[in-house]
């Protein structure tokens, strides 16, 4: 296992460390939006349980190419290779990093109990940097939307506008 480049690092933890989403492809067809945390130099994402975020491609001991993009503009920043590894649950590092995530965690529906639910039922990967940052792609790697019988909606009344503006002058 080949180490990242000191400058390549520091460019890896602070874009990641500051983006919201890193976009993760392991073995899967297509990347995927994790929410994450930066802990001890690598990237951890939980998931895989009930109410919790997929994670589709990430076997532990593969690799995974992660981009992160910019959390105010949402463009590419910088791409990075990453081992990927298993926490064992309830281990230091599992504890460690579970203190972290819970703190990230939006919209949680059991609060304190949320990292005991996670040893149950979920998986917290460490995503490692390995290697050097990779190039970004020159396209887009927007992917073709899947078939839907939904339709967009119709365009709003020529007369809505002067029914909104009525409501508001009285």
């Amino acid at each position: 296992m080949t180490r990242t480049p000191p400058l390549d690092l520091a460019l890896v933890e602070e874009a990641t460390k500051k983006s919201g989403l890193i976009w993760v492809r392991g073995d899967a067809p297509v990347a995927r939006a994790l929410w994450h945390v930066w802990h001890e130099g690598a990237a951890h994402v939980v998931g895989d349980g009930p109410g919790e975020q997929p994670l589709p491609g990430l076997v532990a001991g593969a690799a995974a190419e992660v981009t992160v993009r910019s959390k105010d503009k949402g463009g590419r920043i910088v791409a990075w290779t990453a081992t990927v590894s298993e926490l064992a649950p309830r281990s230091e590092a599992w504890d460690a990093a579970v203190a972290e995530l819970k703190g990230k965690r939006l919209n949680a529906t059991d609060g304190e109990a949320m990292p005991e639910r996670w040893a149950r039922e979920c998986r917290v990967l460490r995503l490692e940097p390995v290697g050097s940052t990779t190039d970004l792609p020159d396209g887009s790697l927007a992917a073709v939307p899947q078939p839907s019988q939904a339709t967009t909606r119709r365009p709003a009344p020529a007369a809505l506008p002067r029914l909104l503006l009525k409501r508001r002058k009285r």
